[in-house]
């Protein structure tokens, strides 16, 4: 049984939510979040990333950066740019990307779903990433980004869903990258205990993108839990902003490898060692993988395609990911790769940004580039449904959850 509650967003003013929706406050540098808020001065994503509106000698996790986040939430609350709706609802949010849409359940999941189980998760977290987000959370007592869920499609949300966009939505807007955002409210009791009877039939939701964040609101309910020992689990910190999409609107992209030497081999001697586990072919211009055991390799101005061989084919959900494959068979043993979350002579490249990319980065600071075929939907919740986790950057979700939109107090 999965708990999912509606409750009393804050949201943006009227017309205001173009000028405050942000993209996530991890997609960018400091410098990039610096230049990104520039002449927005209602963006949140001065809040998100406070440090933005203080000196540059201000360390980013120095406790001015979320006393400053707080005040400039309140002063935006004051001013009338948020609001708050006066009775809990749920919320759809709509993301509509080249002609593609998906819909979200905007509602609050259970923190101790999370630490049961039923909100599963594939990737590890790094505790000093939680730690920021515990203290912006806390002091802002604010649940600022939400958290990105996937569950198996169930006909009778997408009906409800589909009835409730009917209505006049609450926003409307195409934002700077030609992503289209509309957002309803659903407050309609009737609907709102159809939505909770749904979930409640489900075993399990999983953690699309947001691990940080979902694993920092977890430390955050159970921080409160402690200073407020009589809690009841009613209270606003036992829950935490979500949106929760169905599995068959969602595309995961490639999240490809760029490498910055040969680790002293040649290029003909990596092709060589490369062959022995794919069967590697010359291609014309630059294509990216057609599908899955398939690796397009960008080396000395060249594209090849590399095809698994069967005999290295695994069953195991983990290790049958091509990043896996990837991994085991080339990055560690023949580009002496051990760990690619700590290992400097590797980066990672959203496919959003393209082949024209790995081009340029190879042209620049790196030596090969390897695009890769997306993991699937079904994949990750094979990995997670076994307990299991993916490597680093398995998974690259399009189009980004906006914050600002929705945000959750967590007050006592």
């Amino acid at each position: 049984m999965v708990r999912i509650r509606p409750f009393r967003a804050v949201r943006p003013a009227k017309g205001k939510e173009a000028e405050i929706a942000a993209l996530p406050y991890d997609v960018y540098s400091r410098r990039e979040a610096k230049k990104a808020v520039e002449g927005r001065p209602l963006s949140f994503l001065r809040i998100d990333r406070a440090e933005t509106q203080l000196p540059g000698d201000v360390d980013t996790c120095d406790e001015r950066v979320y006393e400053k986040a707080k005040d400039l939430l309140e002063e935006m609350k004051e001013r009338g740019d948020f609001v708050q709706d006066a009775v809990s609802c749920c919320y759809l949010y709509e993301l509509t990307m080249e002609g593609r849409s998906q819909t979200g359940i905007v509602a609050c999941a259970s923190i101790d779903d999370y630490l049961e189980g039923r909100i599963k998760k594939h990737e590890n977290t790094r505790r000093e990433k939680e730690e920021d987000r515990v203290r912006h959370v806390d002091v802002c007592s604010t649940q600022t980004g939400p958290i990105f869920l996937a569950y198996r499609n169930r006909p009778e949300l997408k009906a409800l869903k589909e009835e409730e966009k009917k209505k006049e939505p609450l926003f409307s807007f195409v934002s700077e990258d030609g992503i289209g955002h509309r957002g309803w409210l659903i407050s309609d009791e009737k609907a709102l205990g159809r939505i909770r009877e749904i979930f409640e039939g489900m075993d399990a939701v999983y953690i699309a993108d947001g691990h940080h964040r979902a694993a920092s609101a977890v430390r955050t309910g159970l921080k409160r839990r402690e200073s407020h020992p009589g809690y009841t689990g009613e209270e606003e910190f036992n829950y935490f902003l979500s949106v929760l999409f169905p599995d068959d609107e969602l595309m995961i992209m490639d999240y490809n490898r760029v490498v910055r030497d040969l680790n002293g081999l040649s290029a003909e001697e990596f092709l060589e060692r490369a062959g022995k586990v794919f069967e590697v072919e010359k291609l014309e211009g630059r294509k990216a993988p057609k599908k899955k055991g398939e690796i397009a390799l960008f080396l000395s101005e060249q594209w090849y395609l590399l095809t698994l061989r069967p005999e290295y084919v695994r069953e195991d959900p983990v290790e049958g990911l091509d990043v896996s494959v990837l991994q085991r068979e080339l990055l560690g043993p023949v580009l002496g790769i051990g760990d690619p979350r700590t290992d400097e002579r590797i980066d990672f490249v959203g496919g959003i940004r393209g082949l024209e990319e790995l081009e340029r980065r190879v042209h620049t600071d790196m030596e090969l580039a390897f695009a890769m075929y997306p993991t699937s939907i079904g994949e990750l919740f094979a990995v997670a449904d076994a307990g299991l986790l993916m490597p680093p950057k398995s998974t690259w979700f399009e189009p980004k959850l906006r914050s600002g939109l929705f945000l959750h107090t967590i007050e006592a």
